[in-house]
């Protein structure tokens, strides 16, 4: 696996809409403010021509501009580091016009971004054998008052450890973030108030379940979960709703993946956006037939956007549980990951261990 330097003091911050771009309220003001915070804290920007695009279906522009505003960007010798200026619905269609070839032999860039970016956050371990942020996208940087979330995923991305070409010693790079105890169901912006920092409502409760093969219960208080859970493996995964479009086409290189990894296991990050419980369902039983889920040795499922949103005697546990339980290792379920902030930043392709004891937990990732 490949891993990019960090950012040094002073550098070029460059910027891509490979899906939305920060055209409309209350995103083009936060990203607008976020470009002056790293001015004023020294930083060089560097916008690609659809920053402030709207023309495109589902995306910032044509599939043709950003597939190659993103290689362009991505390629740039001047700026250090790539952020997404946010997520979308259609990004999915630029990635005919990404040039994976010339990405995979060039200088690998921290990418960041998070929802519609799986398509390149996902497709950079998999096709490219490189590392990248599964995080907040640069617009969320304008708020008025950073979470620690945000300063988190910055800390990666501007590490002066890892400017150094073997880390302090030769000891390997390695983040170790925990859970953040609070999340937000309903956020407060808008176009009035675009720079609104999270809305923490909600105390975390966290899920764990060590797989038995065993269906779970319908009623929850026949659930019985362990106290506390650990696992380990090499960090994959994403937007739910993008993984299960990109299964089985062209793109889809997670057999290779899982081979070339298999020793360290895979551990999977998974959070979903607009799918409902019966949709999850189905798109973890096409990964499991897929055989995206072989070498698992756990899972880590974030928040879903339909949080709460049972149907049928269906819930958002049993939705992934009874699929994926038969592999017999640690699922985390309800973790501070996707749609509804805050959300640790996730290095795929890292060797990550999770830990998890009632509702606290934390990841530990070596970039090695």
């Amino acid at each position: 696996m490949r891993f990019p330097k960090s950012l040094p003091e002073g550098g070029t911050i460059g910027f891509a809409a490979p899906s939305f771009g920060c055209a409309t309220e209350p995103y083009k003001s936060c990203f607008d403010a976020a470009l002056d915070k790293w001015h004023k804290d020294g930083y060089k920007t560097k916008l690609g021509p659809n920053c402030y695009a709207a023309d495109g279906i589902g995306i910032s522009s044509t599939p043709e501009s950003c597939g190659r505003e993103l290689t362009d960007m991505y390629l740039d010798k001047e700026s250090g580091i790539l952020l997404s200026c946010g997520g979308g619905e259609l990004m999915c269609e630029i990635l005919d016009h990404v040039d994976f070839d010339r990405i995979r032999e060039a200088e690998p860039k921290w990418y960041m971004g998070y929802s519609d970016n799986t398509n390149f956050t996902f497709t950079l371990a998999t096709i490219c054998d490189t590392a990248a942020i599964y995080g907040p996208c640069a617009n969320e940087y304008g708020m008025s008052r950073h979470h620690q979330s945000l300063i988190d995923a910055w800390n990666i991305l501007t590490d002066p450890v890892n400017r150094l070409e073997t880390g302090t010693s030769g000891d390997v790079v390695s983040y170790e973030f925990s859970g953040y105890g609070m999340w937000e169901k309903c956020d407060g912006r808008d176009e009035e108030h675009p720079y609104v920092p999270y809305n923490l409502t909600e105390k975390t409760v966290l899920h764990r379940f060590i797989g038995d093969g065993k269906p779970l219960p319908v009623d929850p208080a026949g659930r019985c979960e362990p106290d506390s859970i650990e696992m380990s493996g090499r960090l994959l995964g994403g937007c739910l709703d993008c993984l299960v479009n990109l299964c089985g086409t062209r793109y889809d290189q997670v057999s290779q993946f899982n081979e070339k990894y298999a020793s360290d296991g895979v551990l999977w990050f998974i959070e979903a956006c607009d799918l409902n419980v019966m949709s999850i369902r189905r798109a973890m039983w096409e990964l499991e037939h897929a055989g995206w889920f072989d070498k698992t040795s756990g899972f880590i499922i974030g928040r879903p956007l339909h949080f709460d949103e049972p149907m049928m005697g269906l819930d958002q546990y049993m939705a992934v549980y009874d699929i994926v339980s038969h592999h017999r290792v640690p699922i985390l379920m309800d973790a501070d990951l996707g749609h509804l902030s805050p959300m640790v930043p996730l290095i795929t392709g890292s060797y990550a261990t999770v830990q998890a004891e009632g509702n606290e937990w934390n990841v530990r990732m070596e970039l090695r």
